[in-house]
């Protein structure tokens, strides 16, 4: 890779950090406060890079100073340069996790932090003493938002595809499955047929809190309907209702390993197609050079991801 002198001398390194404190706080004067420089200061730094790039790159409107699609493709360029330069004077590049002292911020839902916590908090406390864990509730909606407000380091979750300032890093498939205690349903040869299913009542996870999901949905389209008899908002109840009496619950895969492997239930395909989901890892490109987030997706990726021998 060749360095082009004159393509450079048009940019110094304040007018890179204008223009990530105008990304930031979309407003001149705020931009300006960061910075601790005067407004006229910064204003002249927004005309300096305007000629440098060609381009408007913040537009006035009645939201703040609205960046144009050129400069939202530069800061997934510029914030992890400025990022990498503050870990080249303040960070050494390497990442100790045996001796490392730091605490991590996990955004995930509540069913994947029943399924990927328990293992990951146990390895990290034998070999990873010094690293603590805080998990806060995300998911497809707020992940990006929080990521870019250093809310949290690293988002795991079904995400559609990446902006230019995020890497998404795709960790496994799963799809749903039935649950059931095998002490109260005994399923011939184990396989679940679609009587089966509706022979018994089902408990449902239900994030808008109605007796109506996805499962039923696809059992409309059959002409079919099940008997749900119970929906909560949260992962934690259903399997202990399972545990009591003659019921089903359907749910992702992932989550029915967990259950299955601490309550000794058992698991059955359904009796119909169910799509393939996929679980990925999401963080902002400014972290690339942050060695120690890089060494806890490795860890994700070593105990959960596709070539891992693994039970949740």
């Amino acid at each position: 890779m060749t360095i082009i002198d004159s393509d450079l001398r048009r940019l110094d390194l304040n007018l890179l950090l204008a223009f990530h404190a105008l990304m930031k706080e979309r407003n001149v004067t705020r931009a300006a406060e960061r910075l601790c420089i005067g407004q006229p200061a910064l204003s002249g730094a927004l005309k300096r890079l305007r000629s440098a790039f060609n381009d408007e790159l913040f537009i006035r409107t009645r939201q703040g100073m609205t960046p144009t699609p050129r400069a939202v493709e530069l800061a997934g360029a510029i914030d992890p340069l400025l990022f990498s330069l503050q870990q080249a004077l303040h960070r050494k590049p390497s990442f100790d996790p045996g001796t490392a002292e730091r605490v991590f911020r996990i955004g995930l839902s509540d069913a994947l932090e029943v399924a990927l916590m328990p293992k990951l908090v146990e390895q990290f406390a034998h070999k990873a003493p010094g690293i603590r864990l805080i998990s806060s509730f995300t998911d497809r909606t707020r992940a990006s938002s929080m990521l870019d407000a250093g809310e949290i380091d690293l988002a795991i979750g079904v995400f559609d595809e990446a902006s230019a300032w995020h890497r998404r890093h795709a960790l496994f498939d799963w799809t749903f499955v039935c649950v059931f205690d095998p002490r109260h349903i005994a399923l011939p040869g184990g396989r679940l047929t679609l009587q089966d299913y509706l022979a018994y009542p089902h408990l449902l996870t239900s994030f808008s809190g109605e007796l109506h999901g996805f499962i039923d949905e696809k059992l409309e389209g059959l002409g079919r309907r099940r008997n749900v008899l119970f929906a909560s908002r949260n992962f934690a109840t259903n399997p202990l209702i399972v545990r009591q009496m003659a019921a089903f619950a359907t749910v992702p895969s992932f989550v029915a390993d967990a259950w299955t492997e601490t309550l000794q239930l058992s698991t059955a395909s359904l009796p119909f197609e169910s799509l393939t989901t996929q679980v990925s890892l999401l963080w902002t490109a400014i972290s690339d050079a942050d060695a120690g987030l890089a060494w806890l997706i490795a860890q994700f990726e070593h105990l959960y991801g596709r070539g891992a021998a693994r039970s949740y």
